[in-house]
């Protein structure tokens, strides 16, 4: 056998430790915007009109009020990317598998917060938003626009229905639409990108990385 076999083996391997890394570090970079645009745009879903009196009298839509953009997509998936960025960096055989079994859980833990993240934004968005419109017993907070068995499948498929039937706030069917949008393509990409490193703190947990990227 070739004395240069062993070599190569270890330059392939070196190689391949490298994009482990180089990958870690930039979904750390990429899921820094994509949180902050979450935060964002949960804090605007609970200020419609620029104002805080629809939320102290409680006439904020429901999920907008769970927060999922601030504490899911937002601070969990913050503090998982800052601990991809540091984790990128590491050297050495032992100390980046222990590295690496970190990262794997915190990939984890951003996964299940994005998912949660883009649920509540998905059944926000479907759901439409609470305002005040007329009923049959005069005018009513509710949630007028979301779909009806057999009547009709949502505000969604007809825009129609974006004017004229929410009275206050204002312009609340737009910023919904928008706002939980962003945030649930936000979170739905992030998502992605956590659960595909799990897959890479997996290959760095069997490879080690032994040199900086």
């Amino acid at each position: 056998m070739s004395p240069f076999v062993p070599r190569r083996i270890y330059t392939g391997q070196r190689d391949f430790t490298m994009c482990v890394s180089r990958y870690l570090l930039y979904v750390g970079f990429a899921l820094v915007p994509m949180a902050i645009i979450c935060i964002v745009s949960n804090i605007l879903l609970l200020f419609p009109e620029m104002t805080y009196h629809f939320l102290l009298d409680g006439h904020v839509t429901r999920e907008a009020t769970w927060a999922t953009g601030l504490w899911a997509s937002g601070f969990l998936v913050l503090l998982g990317a800052n601990a991809f960025i540091k984790r990128s960096r590491t050297r050495g055989f032992v100390a980046a598998r222990t590295q690496m079994f970190g990262v794997a859980l915190y990939s984890c833990l951003g996964l299940l917060a994005a998912s949660t993240c883009c649920v509540v934004s998905a059944t926000g968005l479907a759901q439409g938003p609470l305002c005040l419109y007329n009923s049959s017993s005069g005018l009513t907070w509710g949630v007028p626009l979301k779909p009806v068995p057999n009547r009709h499948a949502g505000y969604l498929y007809n825009q129609s229905m974006w004017s004229g039937i929410c009275l206050r706030p204002e312009s609340v069917v737009e910023w919904n639409v928008v706002l939980f949008s962003m945030m649930g393509i936000c979170s739905a990409v992030q998502a992605v990108l956590c659960g595909l490193n799990i897959l890479n703190s997996l290959v760095g947990l069997v490879l080690g990385q032994g040199i900086r990227p």
